[in-house]
This record gives structure tokens, sequence and C-alpha cells, in this order.
């Protein structure tokens, strides 16, 4: 299957793409480590990414979902930003429902026609904690969101009380 179609006419014409041998497929060359981003757009200049691990140093001082302060700057996934005047949000997007798990329900219809005390077991419940809460910094002139897991109804006093540490470091 790798060789020639036998039927092709005589024409200048092949079957498939118009790649010349040797040519490098989509996505190839790759940039060689080192070199500057060649920007898209002729006349738009892109500003290099690097790594966080590249940038700032010491050990991190508070880390709240990908934000991470170190040192004197805030590193985010986009890059670094400035600790001096940041400004921190929160918003809760968290809720906790309580229901009544089926067992009980199950226990109390049982016990129930063996004694009233089965409806005791209609007092169980069970509370579950889902959503996420949002931290948002802005510094420098970016911006930075993320989304931290609600794991439990303190889910969102933990954050608040990281975030106000990080608003007495900014300022």
């Amino acid at each position: 299957m790798s060789e020639p179609n036998p039927y092709k006419d005589s024409g200048e014409y092949q079957w498939g793409p118009d790649q010349q041998a040797g040519t490098p497929g989509y996505g190839y060359p790759q940039p060689v480590p080192g070199q500057q981003y060649q920007p898209t757009l002729p006349g738009v200049p892109v500003p290099p990414q690097h790594p966080p691990a590249m940038q700032g140093g010491g050990a991190p001082v508070l880390s709240l979902g990908d934000i991470t302060v170190v040192g004197d700057q805030i590193i985010t996934p986009a890059g670094a930003m400035p600790l001096k005047g940041a400004v921190w949000n929160a918003m809760d997007m968290s809720r906790t429902e309580e229901k009544m798990p089926t067992v009980a329900i199950v226990l109390a219809v049982i016990f129930f026609i063996f004694c009233l005390l089965g409806l005791l077991f209609l007092l169980m419940k069970e509370k579950t904690t889902t959503g996420f809460i949002q931290v948002t910094v802005t510094s420098g002139g970016r911006h930075h969101a993320t989304m931290i897991p609600a794991t439990g109804p303190d889910t969102m006093h933990r954050v608040m009380a990281q975030l106000n540490y990080a608003r007495s470091l900014s300022m």
C-alpha cells in the first residue's frame, strides 16, 4: 500500500497531499529552546512565556489553587505579577445540601412494623457540599482567576483566611 498508484495517469497529478519529500509534517519544525517566539501576525510582539519554575526565587509563602505567592511576586500560569498593590477577591459558588439517605427510609419502614421507634431513623441527615470558590487576583495590569473545589461547608472559611493573609502581604 505504500507503493505509488500503478493505475495513475501519466499526467502531473499525484494522489494525496501536495508535499515534497523531506518536508516536516504538521506542527514541525518545533522551535529550538532559547529561540524567541515568532509571532503569527506580522508586527504584533508577543512576550516570551516562561514556566513558573524559572521565575521568582525562594520558597512559596502561600498557594491558592494555581496562584502562588513567592517572595515579592505572585506566580500564575499566565506569568508573574507584583505582590505590592495586588487586589484579591473571592466568590463562593458552592452549596451544601441536606437530604435523608435511602438507608434511613428503609430502616424506618422495617422498624416501624416492629415498633414505633423506627420513626427515629427519619431524623438521619446527610450533608453534601458541591461547587467551587473562585479566587481572583489583579496586579500590574494583569488579572488571573482560579477555581478551588469546595470539599465541605468550611472550605470558604479556610480560603478566606488564606486570602486575608495574601491581602496583608500585598500592602
